[in-house]
């Protein structure tokens, strides 16, 4: 790959402590030219930028890239586009730059379309990543869950879809783990209930953040979960 070009790091900060960031995940943003973090149209606020915060350099330049909340596929495709252009342009300068995302990079995070579009245009970019902790593990450290162990097995869902699929799931694995339960939590419940699997649940909101939540018994978790909820459904033991 051309030596002129800069290189792309996806970070993953981890679930909300700053603690919990990765010591390569710390050097590489002491070492970055820019950093990018991800927002909402409506707003410049960044909650993985404000983990990360104590590890950049005072001076770095931060650079944030709006992304709409929608499901609209179409505004969704040209958002990633006109940002992914934008990181190209920085990339194209020689300048490396550091996308933060929470948990992993990898799992559920904004920096997969980004790589996806990224990987689309024609100049190769230098793409590295550095994986991070996510916020079902370090739920299962601070609650002390065993998320698997010997020939068990682990499902890891997303609550966008409660669907008949994720009950026939629920019903046939050890152990599980349901992110962005902020979505359809009326019919997890639900699921829960209908697949034996609630008195095991355990809910966790805002993991290491202000207003952390654990609900134990999932019946005393709020009706209207926070962005960052999340669910750990360990098999009874």
């Amino acid at each position: 790959m051309p030596a002129s070009l800069g290189t792309l790091y996806g970070i993953g900060v981890g679930p909300g402590d700053p603690d919990l960031l990765t010591i390569k995940a710390t050097k590489v943003l002491a070492n970055v030219d820019i950093v990018l973090a991800a927002s909402s149209t409506k707003n410049d606020y960044s909650t993985a930028l404000s983990i990360a915060q104590p590890h950049m350099q005072a001076d770095v330049e931060v650079v944030h890239l709006s992304f709409p909340m929608t499901r609209d596929e179409k505004i969704l495709m040209k958002a990633w586009e006109h940002n992914a252009r934008i990181v190209a342009d920085l990339l194209k300068r020689g300048k490396n730059c550091a996308f933060l995302t929470l948990g992993d990079p990898l799992i559920y995070s904004t920096f997969g379309y980004l790589k996806r579009t990224l990987e689309a245009i024609d100049t190769p970019f230098n793409i590295s990543i550095v994986p991070g902790i996510t916020s079902y593990q370090a739920a299962a450290a601070r609650t002390g869950t065993i998320l698997c162990e010997s020939g068990e097995n682990l499902l890891l869902a997303s609550g966008v879809r409660a669907t008949e699929d994720t009950k026939n799931l629920l019903r046939h694995v050890d152990n599980a783990v349901i992110l962005k339960t902020y979505k359809n939590f009326a019919e997890l419940k639900n699921l829960l209930h209908e697949t034996n699997r609630k008195d095991s649940a355990i809910f966790i909101s805002r993991l290491g953040m202000d207003g952390e939540i654990i609900a134990r018994n999932i019946d005393d978790a709020p009706d209207k979960p926070h962005y960052f909820s999340h669910m750990l459904i360990p098999v009874r033991k």
